[in-house]
């Protein structure tokens, strides 16, 4: 994507405004420009169904970028400077997680709710609540991140469903209510072609007894995405009782293999 570097320049009132600029203020104002073209674009695809960014275009945007695209949501600022976070209880619970470093966690809590609605089993629900909340910490294989993360504490199926949803999300199954969604045309590039280990996992997952369980996290992934939406975590507090196994130290606390990734998301401050 090629910037018009005038344009730029008259966005910000001159080029008096811009010397006035420090380095970091610049690179800012510069990847904001970058992000609003880039949207500009996708409104008019989204207008014309006919025009999706190239992974080329995507790679190129990257060199106005200020983070990483994969950083976790905790490590990189949604505004002009990262927000103070609040303290973790001393024993903390999912539930605190998901009130003080998921929130607003609507997306995963829309998912559930949707799976809820129609059904699904208790697994499947808990699978949704929880499949994308490790993107806190990480973006990129946030499948296998994810069901590292909550193994030592849900049954299998739910783990299953949470690891390969990620694969399965980029192969279409429409009897069972899920197409190639056009938001990963705007996100990975129209050209996109998921690299041999995706590919791979998708055949092994294909053929698997329990591929159900990750195809029904992406169908109920797939809409969820109302900004009008209104959802809460209440009505999943009894599922969670009932299937994840609180550690009575705390998430962090407890010594299992995944407790660095907890105090992680609880202390992303921490600077070594």
């Amino acid at each position: 994507m090629e910037i018009d570097r005038r344009a730029f320049i008259a966005s910000l009132g001159g080029a008096a405004v811009v010397g006035a600029m420090d380095h970091e203020a610049r690179a800012d104002a510069l990847e904001d420009h970058a992000v609003e073209e880039l949207n500009a674009a996708v409104g008019q695809a989204q207008a014309t169904d006919e025009r999706f960014p190239t992974v080329a275009e995507l790679d190129a945007l990257n060199q106005t970028r200020t983070t990483r695209r994969g950083a976790g949501n905790l490590f990189v600022a949604h505004g002009d400077v990262v927000s103070r976070l609040k303290p973790m209880p001393a024993k903390p619970t999912l539930k605190d997680f998901f009130e003080l470093r998921f929130a607003p966690a609507n997306h995963v809590l829309q998912s559930a709710t949707r799976a809820l609605k129609t059904g699904m089993t208790e697994e499947i629900i808990l699978a949704c609540l929880l499949h994308d909340t490790v993107q806190s910490i990480m973006k990129t294989d946030h499948g296998w991140w994810g069901a590292q993360l909550y193994e030592p504490y849900v049954p299998e199926k739910t783990t299953f469903a949470v690891r390969y949803h990620q694969a399965l999300r980029f192969y279409p199954d429409p009897q069972a209510g899920y197409e190639y969604p056009d938001l990963y045309r705007r996100v990975f590039g129209v050209d996109y072609q998921p690299p041999p280990h995706i590919e791979a996992t998708y055949k092994m997952v294909r053929n698997h007894k329990w591929y159900m369980e990750p195809r029904l996290v992406t169908v109920n992934d797939l809409y969820a995405f109302d900004p009008k939406a209104v959802v809460s975590l209440d009505p999943f507090i009894d599922i969670i009782g009932r299937h994840f196994k609180q550690p009575k130290e705390g998430l962090g606390n407890d010594n299992s293999a995944v407790a660095h990734m907890w105090r992680t998301i609880a202390n992303p401050d921490a600077p070594l």
